[in-house]
């Protein structure tokens, strides 16, 4: 499945372990994720090197390319909540993942859209296997 993964660049890396461990999750259970490189710890320098219309082109193509959107909202991002509302907008099924405790914008808590589905989780074996059983895969 092609995958858009969607996670926190200039709001804050405080959760960038977790961004690694879900993509390289995805990546390991045969999914194509064109985002791979957000939660990498370089991404911030890489995103500098393209302009803002570039990254916007990119990064809708691939999100109207994609099957499904995953995204880790705990750390609250404009870009994030952009892409969540971008993909629903098309008729997307998107999973929003984030820690169990942090406050995640009720713009995303109080959405009815029926693709969207909203997962707290405990530790990072939770939250990949609510991604899993969400894909299909666990």
């Amino acid at each position: 499945m092609n995958i858009y993964f969607a996670c926190s660049i200039t709001g804050g890396r405080n959760d960038e372990a977790i961004y690694q461990t879900i993509v390289d999750a995805l990546v390991a259970d045969g999914h194509t994720v064109p985002t791979a490189s957000l939660a990498q710890s370089n991404v911030v320098w890489l995103e500098q090197i393209e302009s803002s219309a570039e990254i916007y082109a990119r990064d809708v193509a691939w999100i109207r390319g994609s099957e499904a959107l995953i995204a880790e909202v705990s750390t609250p991002s404009h870009g994030v909540g952009y892409e969540i509302g971008y993909a629903l907008g098309l008729g997307k099924p998107v999973l929003c993942l984030h820690r169990e405790g942090v406050q995640v914008s009720k713009m995303i808590t109080g959405n009815p859209d029926p693709n969207l589905k909203v997962c707290a989780y405990r530790s990072a074996e939770e939250g990949l296997a609510l991604l899993r059983e969400y894909l299909g895969s666990g």
